[in-house]
């Protein structure tokens, strides 16, 4: 399913190594690594989406960077930067954790 022109500028895309710690970089972590979370799940990322009120949806997608690795994308509300909406993602997974 493709995000349509006019929607995609409302939603972000985005793969839970986006926001993984131990990802690189070059992996595809868009986070600073204080900012990110270990090996965050799918069901992680929706509950935290949905607690701030992001519209999650979750999309059967091959990541980019490792086309060969079929995964599932999250596409979410752009509230903010992409970024900004990761690191909220993130610091929401850390409090349902226990670590702020």
């Amino acid at each position: 399913m493709s995000l349509g022109r006019e929607r995609r500028n409302k939603r972000i895309v985005f793969w839970p190594v986006n926001i993984d710690e131990e990802a690189s970089i070059s992996e595809g972590r868009k986070i600073p690594k204080k900012h990110a979370v270990k090996r965050p799940t799918i069901d992680e990322i929706i509950r935290a989406s949905n607690l701030l009120d992001l519209n999650p949806e979750v999309e059967e997608s091959s990541y980019p960077r490792n086309w060969m690795s079929y995964t599932k994308r999250i596409v979410v509300d752009k509230k903010s930067s992409k970024r900004e909406v990761l690191k909220l993602i993130a610091s929401k997974i850390k409090e349902l954790r226990g670590k702020h």
